[in-house]
């Protein structure tokens, strides 16, 4: 069950690019299409809260997604958060991140659009054209 919850706190953003998964040693496919379980670095995960919410594990910024992840409820649930918690912001950084490998696994990193591209995890969005940037 896709969603994503892009509205970020103003001013809450990164601008890594590829340095965080070449320091990270992660891999991924150049789609960031879902795909096999790949354990991903902290690092990684602490940018992507970064980006996303300013690095707060517990916020509940009112746009109906949790956590430092920026989660919606029925994700979190379908990934098996409920396990943790029974929202995001009431899991800690870890069970968050448990759940975001699942999410991950499933959705790719299109799950968090912007600040995966913000961070290099998948490529820019398509242009009006349908192409690659324009």
């Amino acid at each position: 069950m896709p969603h994503s919850c892009d509205e970020r706190t103003p001013g809450v953003g990164l601008r890594w690019g590829v340095v965080v998964l070449v320091l990270a040693g992660v891999a991924t496919a150049p789609s960031g299409r879902a795909g096999a379980a790949t354990r991903v670095a902290d690092m990684v995960w602490d940018g992507l809260a970064q980006c996303e919410i300013g690095g707060d594990w517990r916020a509940d910024s009112g746009n109906g997604c949790y956590g430092g992840l920026q989660i919606w409820p029925p994700t979190w649930e379908d990934a098996g958060g409920l396990r943790f918690a029974d929202r995001p912001d009431h899991a800690n950084r870890r069970e968050q991140t448990t759940v975001g490998e699942e999410i991950l696994r499933r959705q790719g990193w299109e799950a968090w659009p912007d600040c995966a591209r913000e961070l290099g995890l998948i490529g820019p969005a398509p242009g009006p054209g349908g192409g690659p940037g324009g």
